[in-house]
């Protein structure tokens, strides 16, 4: 009987765990001895497996970091298939550190999240990806928490906290073109501290993300990265999306806490200011001068 208890206890816990997403993997260490060193072999390993290179970037105030943007073709096609917000979920981003650790972020807990709804329309695509990223990166372990499966589509830190597209429009443009370039002129202006990370456009299909590098001294992320934890960086960087005329960017109270999904609430108090003056900064960059 004694057995028998602990058989169906370990299988509850098992299933507890089963039914959770963590937002990271922990990959194989890359070759190297310098950041520099170890990211250009990131890349080759992601390149090697398929994948297209949109960007990468040190964040101001994390020298120890270097974050590597790129996209699976597939991913990509099922995103903009499913429309509208869901090119958010396309770009795939890894952590690189200069003492050669890897953690990228988990395609399937971020698009779980971003497509809520909709994830079944990109799960096979979705999966590829995951499948690709292991076999390039290491499969590695979970990292960074983990949330409910079930929770990820209705994902809020705290009861009154937002939602994914609370809160989210940035501005609104008289076409898609004009969208696409004001980002693009006030991303190359470096805006309120800003910078382009990468960019995914699709004419066609009006839709479009923007990766955005927030480098104010003040507000940008390397002050409250800082102060919550640097090991999450592959949440970086914020992205920015157009569908149609219109500009959005998550809020802070939900893309931040969805990348530091066990932040204490007296971690998130200690950066207060950072959900409002991130949307101010992203204002500046949708908006026309």
């Amino acid at each position: 009987m004694k057995t028998s208890l602990i058989a169906g206890a370990a299988l509850v816990a098992w299933s507890a765990v089963a039914q959770a997403l963590s937002p990271y993997v922990d990959a194989d260490k890359a070759v190297g001895g310098t950041l520099e060193a170890a990211t250009a072999d990131v890349e080759k390993k992601l390149a090697g497996a398929g994948f297209r290179a949109l960007g990468r970037y040190t964040p101001k105030g994390l020298p120890q970091h270097a974050i590597v943007v790129a996209v699976d073709a597939g991913m990509q096609e099922a995103a903009v298939a499913a429309g509208g917000s869901a090119i958010a979920a396309a770009p795939l981003r890894v952590d690189v550190r200069a003492d050669g650790s890897v953690r990228y972020a988990n395609p399937e807990y971020w698009a779980r999240a971003y497509l809520r709804g909709d994830y079944a329309k990109v799960e096979p695509s979705v999966r590829a990806a995951s499948a690709k990223l292991a076999a390039a990166l290491g499969a590695g372990k979970p990292a960074g928490g983990d949330v409910r499966v079930e929770d990820l589509a209705g994902y809020r830190y705290m009861l009154g906290m937002e939602r994914f597209g609370d809160r989210s429009e940035l501005a609104e443009h008289a076409s898609f073109d004009e969208a696409v370039q004001t980002v693009r002129a006030n991303l190359a202006k470096n805006v309120a501290g800003t910078a382009k990370v990468y960019e995914i456009v699709v004419p066609d299909r009006k839709v479009a993300v923007f990766g955005v590098a927030m480098n104010d001294a003040d507000h940008g992320e390397g002050w409250w990265v800082g102060k919550i934890g640097a090991d999450n960086a592959a949440a970086l960087p914020w992205e920015i999306w157009i569908a149609d005329r219109k500009v959005h960017a998550l809020y802070g109270r939900y893309r931040t806490a969805l990348g530091w999904p066990e932040l204490g609430m007296g971690q998130f108090m200690s950066i207060m200011r950072h959900p409002d003056t991130t949307m101010q900064m992203l204002e500046g960059v949708a908006r026309k001068p």
